[in-house]
């Protein structure tokens, strides 16, 4: 008897296993094939605390903005149970409130835009926010040319002291990457001045930068901010190609060999060579830890010369934005960071070779050429404020801000392309034409071309008073 019942009972099973089948074989429309492993819409349950506001941001936002929600929804701050309201909310006082998202709050055709759900909110979340949880980044970050970088540029560019470019291509061109100081117009963030995201943009808290220049919104991912691409949105072009640079070297054809095999998505501060990747992208190098050196958020550090200057000089003496490191032992990190993966000779031998680059560059093209562009203004010969309007200043700008920049980063990253045929050779080119110019000049007395006009030169040429304060009383 006691064998018989989990024998009766196990026919019981299969027979209901049986009619389960043949209902909903019936229920099947005639013909239909069932697809294995059908994909589901990803759901996002509340599985853990929070209030009714930021829950009615995330349903609101769910259907407005399913891309914005989709991001959040596969971050580590959804994981982490962060909300919109965690980043966004503000005080009733703060001169950034969107006074237009308390619209939401009254509408009948969203039951999350009711009144009870009222909270102030931001467009703008600043470093200072993102500090609530990441204060060491933050630190890191407030002291770095990337967040004062609007600083450094009106300390050293004749675009916009000058007024040489237009309101406008400085806002779609320069401060696309460098930053806007953020302005309220009319109860709105000005468009002058927003939408932006760059490196070094002023906000209205006080506070420098945009996290999301890397970490872009709202997957704020860690992975992404490691890709050279990210870097490669500003680092581009004529006069700072570091990315195709950075391709043209082995690293980069490494990565583009193996990038897919790679765990670019390990925790902050565990990204290992060896281990997550086999060759370090811009991030590897240049912020994130390796061995004994720690990550930081402060890409002034591991520099130990300021290749993108004029005139090549150690971080501490860069005038616009002296650092307040010591080159030696920064130079150290940096080396520590190569030895992950080369020998200590190899790293030796190329950092001797660098520093060789640099002597040449600053002792047999900029030094001279600087010297015979002062001798020029000192006889009267050009106009000391004509900065591009005059094609020989154009002439000395591109030796040093172009073909100069591109032999040093060449050197440093490695793309003998670059270090020579983009770089000194462009050097010796443009040296030979500038110094024939001026010499004859200097031979005849006749003064430079300058041309009666610039287009588009209408820029506003005020510092802006909330970095470098108000202007004194003439």
């Amino acid at each position: 008897m006691r064998k018989s019942v989990p024998i009766l009972a196990g026919l019981a099973v299969l027979l209901a296993m049986v009619a389960w089948a043949g209902l909903a074989a019936k229920a099947q429309p005639a013909g239909a094939v069932q697809a294995p492993n059908v994909a589901k819409a990803k759901e996002f349950r509340i599985e853990r605390s929070m209030s009714k506001q930021a829950l009615a941001c995330i349903e609101c936002h769910k259907l407005e903005s399913p891309g914005i929600f989709a991001d959040w929804a596969h971050s580590r701050h959804a994981s982490a149970n962060i909300t919109c309201l965690d980043c966004h909310q503000a005080e009733e006082f703060d001169p950034d409130v969107s006074q237009a998202h308390y619209k939401q709050y009254e509408r009948g055709d969203n039951k999350w835009g009711a009144k009870e759900y009222r909270v102030p909110v931001t467009a703008v979340v600043t470093p200072k926010d993102c500090s609530r949880c990441h204060p060491d980044e933050a630190k890191q970050y407030s002291v770095s040319k990337h967040a004062n970088t609007i600083e450094i540029m009106w300390k050293i560019d004749p675009w916009l002291n000058a007024g040489q470019n237009s309101d406008f291509e400085r806002q779609a061109g320069c401060f696309h990457c460098h930053g806007t100081v953020l302005a309220i117009k009319n109860g709105k963030l000005d468009p002058a001045t927003w939408p932006n995201v760059g490196v070094g943009r002023l906000n209205l808290d006080g506070s420098k930068g945009s996290c999301a220049s890397c970490h872009t919104r709202h997957k704020f991912s860690v992975a992404e901010a490691r890709q050279p691409d990210t870097c490669g949105q500003c680092h581009l072009g004529p006069d700072h190609p570091q990315i195709e640079i950075w391709n043209e070297s082995k690293h980069g054809a490494i990565y583009r060999s193996e990038y897919t095999q790679w765990n670019f998505n390990s925790a902050p501060g565990t990204w290992t060579a060896g281990v997550d990747y086999r060759t370090p992208t811009c991030a590897a190098c240049h912020m994130s830890g390796s061995g004994s050196v720690r990550t930081t958020h402060d890409v002034t550090e591991r520099l130990a010369w300021e290749a993108q200057a004029p005139l090549t000089v150690r971080p501490n003496e860069f005038q616009a934005f002296p650092a307040t490191t010591d080159w030696k032992a920064e130079r150290e990190k940096m080396k520590q960071v190569c030895l992950a993966c080369h020998g200590q000779q190899w790293v030796d031998d190329h950092f001797t070779k660098y520093d060789g680059v640099i002597a040449n560059y600053n002792d047999n093209y900029y030094k001279p050429a600087l010297a015979k562009l002062e001798e020029l203004y000192q006889k009267g010969l050009m106009d000391p404020k004509g900065f591009f309007r005059q094609p020989l200043f154009t002439e000395f700008y591109e030796l040093w801000h172009h073909e100069g920049r591109r032999a040093r980063f060449g050197a440093a990253m490695m793309a003998p392309d670059y270090a020579w045929w983009h770089g000194f050779y462009e050097c010796k080119k443009r040296y030979v034409k500038f110094m024939q110019e001026a010499d004859h000049l200097i031979k005849t007395g006749e003064k430079a071309y300058i041309a009666p006009v610039l287009p588009g030169a209408t820029g506003d040429t005020t510092r802006p008073p909330q970095i470098f304060g108000k202007p004194a009383a003439k």
